[in-house]
């Protein structure tokens, strides 16, 4: 098997059989003639499958190490297809400090359809022990966690899970496949958010379950063919070009990060920074057992609302914005737009103050970055 950089340029991503041409061409076709009854080149109409998003599926099939790719309009799409694989009073045990709008998803409209949620600290894995029961199909998990960066051990749930017959689902948006592949590690399926740091610019939407297992194929394929929510040709394609830099890109983003949180972290205006790369974040180690770096993404609490505000304001270099992992450096106040969907008393249970603010570091100069946010925070 080739190294990571070489299959983020290459898997599925071979030569146009009949130009020559390097990238995957973009299949703008709906439908494809028919060679005679029932009878086709592989491809029949592209809610099923389209030539350039299979590339893609099958180019981050490769980089997870899963068997299978299935692409999405949206990470939130493939979330919801994920949940399809579940029946009427199912139960799921799912991290407590999760992304709002996977929280939103499932307590407010998959909770409609008879499966019950359970909400637990998974970064314990006695808690998803003390959790299951005998009608538990799935335990998902996010690690680090959005936004508090909290980790779970994927390998410990994973014994778990796989002790009582129960799948887990990791979402790896935040550190992508390039410094974590949970299906290594005992998940049987791997949730992106391709928006983020696969695609990498910060103009493509889309999302992707990569899994291992050939029954949760057949379901997730299924879903994509009687839903319809699948990946366009265009979207694939951009999210093809960007995981081609995948490798170079998160490398950059590392190195910014941790520059970064070091200047964060000894800021008097500062009073606690939360990322995995500080030898003070209680689960240092367990960051470097189960990946290889620890990425761009860090929250810090800035004590009220009110200080959050004055900075988002004075930054100049940095954008104050909701998503995450483009080249250009994020900031977003997470209890007004990612957490948004949870009352006060939610995001206070899991720690989401009014003075948290998250931000993904970009690859911009890292010298006009720590100049921005040393400025801003002097404006505070």
């Amino acid at each position: 098997m080739h190294a990571f950089a070489t299959r983020a340029i290459h898997d599925g991503q071979e030569p146009d059989p009949r130009t020559g041409a390097v990238n995957v061409p973009i299949y703008l076709t709906s439908t494809y003639q028919l060679e005679g009854i029932d009878k086709h080149r592989g491809w029949e109409y592209s809610r099923v499958s389209n030539p350039t998003r299979d590339a893609l599926e099958t180019c981050l099939a490769s980089l997870e190490g899963g068997a299978t790719g299935h692409a999405f309009a949206s990470g939130m799409a493939a979330i919801a297809a994920l949940v399809t694989m579940l029946n009427v009073s199912d139960h799921v045990i799912c991290g407590d400090n999760v992304y709002g709008g996977t929280t939103r998803l499932f307590s407010q409209v998959i909770v409609r359809h008879g499966i019950e949620f359970s909400y637990v600290d998974t970064s314990d894995p006695d808690n998803v022990r003390r959790a299951l029961r005998p009608n538990t199909k799935l335990v998902h998990i996010e690690t680090p966690t959005n936004p508090l960066m909290i980790l779970t051990d994927i390998r410990a749930v994973g014994e778990i899970c796989h002790q009582h017959g129960v799948p887990m689902s990791v979402d790896n948006t935040f550190m992508s496949p390039y410094f974590q592949r949970p299906i290594e590690l005992g998940a049987d399926i791997v949730m992106h958010s391709t928006t983020k740091f696969l695609n990498g610019h910060s103009d493509g939407l889309g999302g992707v379950l990569v899994t291992r297992s050939p029954e949760h194929a057949e379901n997730f394929r299924f879903v994509q063919k009687n839903t319809g929510g699948v990946l366009s040709p265009f979207e694939s394609w951009l999210i093809l070009r960007g995981v081609k830099t995948l490798a170079v890109r998160m490398r950059q983003h590392n190195e910014n990060g941790r520059q970064v949180a070091a200047l964060l972290a000894k800021h008097p205006k500062i009073s606690r920074v939360f990322y995995p790369g500080l030898p003070t974040h209680p689960q240092h180690e367990l960051a470097k057992r189960q990946a290889s770096g620890f990425g761009s993404m860090m929250s810090f609490e800035m004590g009220s609302r009110a200080n959050a505000e004055r900075l988002l304001q004075a930054i100049r270099v940095c954008t104050n914005g909701e998503s995450l992992g483009g080249v250009e450096t994020l900031i977003s106040h997470s209890a007004t737009t990612t957490h948004a969907a949870l009352s006060p008393e939610e995001r206070a249970r899991i720690g989401i103050t009014d003075g948290l603010v998250r931000i993904s570091v970009g690859i911009e100069d890292i010298g006009d970055i720590l100049e921005d946010l040393d400025r801003a925070l002097k404006a505070v």
